[in-house]
């Protein structure tokens, strides 16, 4: 058969392919520039062609209605080294006098037995963008607001300085030899996890994270599970939020657990 005959309109083969091609390219086009716009959720359109030109990557013009308000407060503190850290002797002094009213959930010496955060030696920074936090709404706690809500900038930079100055003692928790779970260690790069030690210590530590070893194992697991709920939603830049709802509930169990058994390291200077 030569090639005209093969291409000609009297070919049946030839029109039923051409019309098959035909209709696979515009139900392509109307799956990709109509039907999968109007199924996302979130995006607002004014019509067809508004689909298709969001589709197509055509800029929006500037739209006139009221910006879209986050759902909750976000942390108002910037993470920087200007954070308070190392702090003189009236600090010192005057966040031990402030510390008393947090014996009751902290312990007098900084550790709990409450399954409350042992903040004895807890890095400053961390324990001031906390308190800020609570006393901004931004983390919200029955016990931690009302106390956080009338202490001034000084106050929270003293009772950090305080809690960053206290030895690390060791928690009321067994210590364990158990090697350190595949999620503290390495993460899961497939799931864009990253590892908990290159934030929370053995591995490394971030400004303004704090550490973990020797926290109580509820403590950590119920942060964890708050942050995958949305319930905690005063990190930044929804850091943890992204780890945590990635993280399997065994995953969140493991770290908890491997964090709470570890004898806390002793790491700060007086």
């Amino acid at each position: 058969m030569s090639d005209e005959r093969l291409l000609s309109p009297k070919n049946p083969w030839f029109i039923g392919s051409v019309g098959i091609t035909a209709g696979l390219l515009a139900a392509t086009a109307l799956g990709g520039f109509v039907l999968l716009p109007y199924a996302q959720p979130d995006l607002k359109l004014a019509g067809i062609w508004d689909a298709i030109c969001s589709a197509a990557g055509v800029p929006k013009a500037p739209s006139a209605a009221e910006p879209v308000r986050p759902d909750g407060k976000l942390t108002q503190v910037v993470v920087t080294s200007a954070l308070p850290s190392a702090a003189d002797p009236d600090a010192v002094g005057r966040g031990a006098t402030l510390a008393q009213q947090c014996a009751i959930c902290h312990g007098p010496t900084g550790v709990s037995r409450a399954d409350s955060p042992n903040l004895a030696g807890q890095y400053a920074p961390a324990v001031y963008k906390q308190l800020a936090d609570f006393k901004a709404g931004v983390r919200v706690n029955a016990t931690m607001t009302p106390f956080a809500v009338d202490l001034s900038d000084r106050d929270m930079a003293d009772l950090a300085a305080y809690y960053a100055y206290l030895p690390r003692l060791p928690g009321f928790h067994p210590a364990s030899d158990k090697p350190p779970p595949r999620i503290v260690i390495n993460g899961a790069p497939l799931r864009n996890i990253a590892p908990c030690g290159s934030c929370h210590g053995v591995l490394d530590n971030k400004t303004g994270s704090p550490w973990l070893e020797g926290q109580p194992a509820a403590y950590v697991k119920a942060q964890l599970q708050a942050f995958a709920s949305g319930a905690r939603r005063n990190d930044i830049s929804q850091q943890m939020r992204n780890v945590a709802r990635r993280m399997t509930p065994e995953e969140i169990d493991q770290a908890a657990e491997w964090y709470a058994s570890q004898p806390s390291t002793n790491v700060h200077t007086k």
